[in-house]
């Protein structure tokens, strides 16, 4: 299948992590959401961001391979690439983006964006709104 999707990831305390090209980032503790797509194998894709015993080739690959990240649930769907950055634009007008993140492929400001949701109510809102967003989407 041919899709996107968005991980939610839990970073349970602030690191600091050089991320390839893009050097140091601090990440704050907190809950963000990646956005990707795979264009041949989704499931493959996804279980390869799950695994920890993997070479870096991806910004998200740096971040996920901290014993502090923590992926905390998967949505995806069938969809051509270029929906993947449409969610990341909607993403960049309502959370906060980690500059350059996972779109050196593309002219999005991020793909990678911090999630302002400070309390449970508001986290499980924003996931509805993610899900809502991505008509047809399974988790």
């Amino acid at each position: 299948m041919k899709g996107i999707y968005i991980l939610i990831i839990n970073v349970h305390k602030k690191i600091a992590l050089k991320v390839g090209a893009l050097g140091k980032i601090d990440f704050k503790k907190g809950r963000y959401a990646y956005v990707g797509s795979a264009q041949n194998n989704l499931k493959k894709r996804i279980q390869r961001h799950l695994s920890k015993d993997k070479r870096k080739k991806w910004h998200i690959d740096y971040l996920l391979m901290n014993p502090n990240a923590k992926v905390e649930s998967i949505h995806y769907k069938e969809a051509k690439k270029d929906e993947e950055c449409r969610i990341a634009h909607v993403l960049s007008s309502v959370e906060e983006p980690v500059k350059g993140f996972g779109s050196s492929d593309c002219k999005c400001h991020s793909h990678l964006f911090r999630l302002r949701a400070s309390s449970i109510s508001l986290r499980r809102n924003l996931r509805r709104w993610i899900i809502s967003k991505l008509k047809g989407i399974e988790s």
